[in-house]
């Protein structure tokens, strides 16, 4: 195959990507495999669109995620504070090799399992606050709070200490052009955060994974202190935030094709087979974190250059016909093993056995409470956020059905 490096930009349409972004990437993967863009924030970038490429561009060592690989003058992303900037997701090996080994003891199958009944505790516990009135916004009340309560009690965060981390998330992915100083007040915030934390999980440490990771700092000075401060951040900020769209999205994905939703409340042991497809059909991640490729790399016959920013499209592989049948239909009867959703190769989510397990038990408490559970707008209203790398509602507003008589009978 020729090799070729397209001369013409294509700028991604921000209002068509909020609007139907699976219609947006199945425009490019249709018109070629690799793209030259330019994002909805401005930057230039290459985009690959189709799964087999997509896979293998995951696990190829080329393709660097230390910011320090970028080409000058070209990616400029995310300005942190090398306190929390020095995480898994701007390393390559072999550091990033010593810090997964040390975190991944926190996210064994048994450790993760050990979970499970203080999950579905506080998926009651939410449940019985939402089921008090007929309306709810359920990001708010249930898909948020969630995920926030199991990696804080992973972390060791005490409930009086558990801030708005959802709005420092917020102004970090999502950030407001027009009120650009409240990332750098988010950034500022969780660092003055997680110094405290740390100081205070030095002075009277507890079973829990910070007071673990402290450890191994202070006592065999296998983490530097950047490295310490960067993996709490790491864990605090991605340990919920994706698992709070999974959530929001699978719910909506349901309650928007009620034969499966009908099919699944029948038979709750499909339940782990329809998170996999939730995951596939409507991920919180529609593009991987970007790459740096430390040698001209030959995508697809598409050579790009030494340094520049790779973005590849999970959103556009997961409809890509040549992997998944009829791509575009929601199906939990599908076979969606391969679905990259949680990453692949080296990088794959450490956190990925809990991702799950919280969806399904999220979901299943949710059926189960409500069995007449509906959107309280047409799919058409509903906001997204304003982000090219995150999928996921502002709100999910729901009636429960339930009514004020069942809840005073109660």
């Amino acid at each position: 195959m020729t090799e070729t490096t397209p001369a013409q930009q294509t700028l991604v349409d921000h209002a068509a990507l909020a609007a139907d972004p699976y219609a947006v990437y199945a425009q490019f993967r249709e018109a070629g495999p690799v793209h030259r863009i330019i994002g909805t924030d401005g930057l230039p970038a290459w985009l690959v669109t189709r799964y087999d490429d997509v896979r293998q561009a995951l696990a190829d060592p080329r393709l660097s995620l230390d910011k320090r690989n970028a080409a000058p003058g070209g990616y400029r992303g995310m300005a942190l504070p090398p306190a929390l900037d020095a995480n898994l997701l701007n390393m390559d090996p072999p550091d990033h090799t010593r810090i997964r080994r040390l975190v991944s003891r926190a996210f064994t199958p048994r450790q993760i399992e050990q979970l499970r009944e203080p999950i579905r505790r506080t998926a009651d516990q939410l449940l019985d606050a939402i089921a008090v009135a007929e309306r709810a916004d359920l990001i708010a009340s249930y898909a948020a709070p969630l995920p926030i309560t199991v990696i804080c009690d992973l972390l060791g965060v005490a409930p009086a200490d558990r801030l708005d981390f959802r709005s420092w998330t917020d102004a970090l992915v999502a950030p407001d052009p027009a009120r650009p100083f409240l990332a750098k007040e988010a950034v500022g915030s969780m660092l003055s955060f997680l110094t405290q934390l740390i100081a205070d999980k030095r002075t009277a440490p507890t079973d829990d994974l910070l007071s673990a990771l402290i450890a191994v700092r202070d006592e065999e000075d296998r983490l530097n202190e950047d490295e310490l401060m960067s993996l709490a951040f790491l864990i605090l900020f991605a340990g919920y935030e994706n698992t709070v769209h999974l959530i929001g999205n699978a719910v909506l994905t349901l309650l928007r094709h009620p034969d499966q939703l009908a099919e699944l409340r029948a038979d709750p042991t499909r339940m782990s087979a329809a998170v996999e497809e939730l995951a596939r059909y409507d991920g919180p991640v529609p593009l991987a974190i970007r790459r740096f490729p430390t040698e001209d790399v030959t995508i697809s016959g598409v050579t790009i250059p030494t340094g520049e920013t790779i973005l590849l499209s999970l959103a556009a592989a997961h409809r890509d016909p040549h992997r998944f049948t009829d791509p575009d239909q929601f199906d939990i009867d599908r076979d969606a093993t391969g679905h990259l959703a949680l990453g692949h190769g080296i990088h794959y989510c450490l956190g990925a056995p809990l991702a799950r397990m919280e969806t399904e038990i999220a979901l299943a408490a949710l059926l189960d409470r409500f069995p007449d559970l509906t959107l309280d707008v047409s799919p058409s209203q509903l906001q997204w956020r304003p982000s090219m790398r995150s999928r996921g509602l502002l709100a999910l507003p729901v009636r429960t059905g339930t009514t004020k008589e069942a809840n005073t009978n109660r």
